[in-house]
């Protein structure tokens, strides 16, 4: 597991945790890779991507809007007596599913254009979406290589007894094309994380508690859906090299580039809300102690 500590922002970044953010200018035309690598880009990732220059990622980690607001009956659900709670952000509302659905495309679209002929995506949603996603994925031409569960050990349970206790979420693993080669895998670190001894792909581990979850100033959870550091350890050292390029076009609080930085792979991240981007500018005073244990399965 991570855990943090006291950290001087490492000189491959270039830059220091007060200038890690970049504050997209619409004016401006593309971003070389040296002005973004190791930043976060405060904007709108529609319009960002499309200033990135292309083929310069090895490996993207979305972890896109889920769409929980509606239908409105359903939303009357997600109360606090039930097992799924709200979310009531501004970047999870669109006006019907072909809204969101065209958001989802375009994110791909522009997604696609920047990876690396053997880059992969990863994709990371509910029930509620994730299906959705993955039939966008295949139409926008990947190739899925695969899924995999992540079993939560300390989901919220269903208190009214009306459904399944929903203790699961589901990652997509995706190459551009069919004839994409040369992708980084861990087969080792796969069988690791994975169930079971053929290490099957179902990583079993809690959501994200305590003292990992950032607060904002109330004491309140900053992020709704904040991932775990131990999931994206296990994403990144399963799909990249040491010295990848890992972009994150929604990067929320910043969890992603967080651990990229601690495993020794550099990255983009793209955030359009303020709030998010000063919580992972504060994070950025700490980082990761780095990963002496061997791999937890």
């Amino acid at each position: 597991m991570l855990s943090e500590q006291p950290h001087t922002f490492s000189s491959k970044a270039g830059v220091t945790p007060e200038g890690l953010v970049l504050v997209d200018n619409p004016c401006t035309g593309s971003y070389s890779l040296p002005e973004v690598l190791n930043r976060v880009i405060l904007g709108n990732a529609l319009e960002v991507l499309g200033k990135l220059p292309p083929a310069s990622v090895d490996m993207v980690f979305m972890d896109p809007p889920y769409f929980l607001q509606l239908p409105k009956k359903e939303l009357r659900r997600w109360t606090v007596k039930t097992a799924v709670e709200g979310v009531e952000d501004d970047w999870d509302k669109f006006a019907s599913f072909a809204e969101y659905d065209a958001f989802i495309a375009r994110l791909l679209e522009e997604v696609k254009r920047v990876m690396k002929p053997q880059a992969t995506l990863w994709a990371i949603a509910t029930y509620h979406s994730i299906f959705r996603i993955g039939k966008i994925i295949q139409d926008v031409g990947y190739w899925i290589l695969n899924d995999v569960l992540w079993v939560k050990t300390n989901p919220m349970p269903n208190w009214l007894g009306v459904r399944f206790t929903n203790a699961t979420e589901t990652l997509i693993w995706a190459v551009k094309d069919k004839k994409a080669k040369g992708y980084a895998f861990d087969r080792e670190l796969a069988r690791a994380f994975g169930m079971g001894k053929v290490g099957a792909n179902v990583w079993v581990l809690p959501i994200c508690t305590g003292a990992e979850r950032l607060k904002d100033e109330h004491g309140k959870k900053l992020h709704s859906t904040q991932k775990p550091a131990e999931l994206l350890r296990r994403v990144i050292l399963t799909s990249t090299r040491e010295g990848d390029v890992v972009l994150d076009p929604v990067a929320g609080v910043g969890t992603s580039g967080h651990v990229a930085r601690a495993l020794g792979r550099d990255f983009i991240m793209i955030e359009i809300n303020p709030r998010y981007v000063e919580g992972i500018r504060k994070r950025f005073q700490t980082v990761p102690k780095p990963f002496s244990e061997p791999p937890s399965p």
